[in-house]
């Protein structure tokens, strides 16, 4: 743990939707970006860099099938990766799910919403889903990083 208190080191993030002894997936539990995940680094490490190349591989290979995952089962018109660590400087990747119809779209999520601005009916679904779609992903990531 860092000598300053981490959100990430002291709390899960979000919802755990899969917990691994390395690394753990939660729902970010965005309202305005629903099924909008995180990949969070359990040890505190700040960049993405710190990783021996080996933790860099799993971590990628997570990333990316939470990205196929949300682009299959979402129906995503892209599906938006970053990592930033300037607000909470703990290694974590976003994986957000964007629809062309979506409050934001073209722009970032983190743009200011337009005033009025409501869920569109594919980010409904995905709300109206979640007790579905989270047992598959992870089940779904249960197979794919066994530990």
């Amino acid at each position: 743990m860092s000598a300053k208190p981490c959100t990430l080191c002291d709390t899960d993030g979000g919802e755990v939707i899969f917990r691994h002894p390395l690394f753990r997936v939660i729902d970010a539990l965005d309202t305005n970006y629903p099924g909008f995940l995180r990949v969070v680094w359990n040890a505190h490490v700040r960049e993405f860099s710190e990783l021996t190349a080996e933790q860099r591989t799993l971590c990628m290979d997570v990333v990316v099938c939470l990205e196929q995952f949300v682009l299959a089962e979402f129906k995503a018109d892209k599906a938006n990766l970053a990592t930033l660590g300037n607000v909470v400087p703990h290694l974590h990747w976003h994986v957000i799910p964007r629809f062309t119809d979506d409050p934001h779209f073209p722009a970032p999520v983190w743009a200011a919403l337009p005033d009025g601005t409501c869920l569109s009916p594919r980010q409904q679904g995905i709300v109206q889903t979640a007790a579905q779609w989270k047992p598959r992903l992870a089940a779904m990531l249960g197979q794919r990083f066994p530990f």
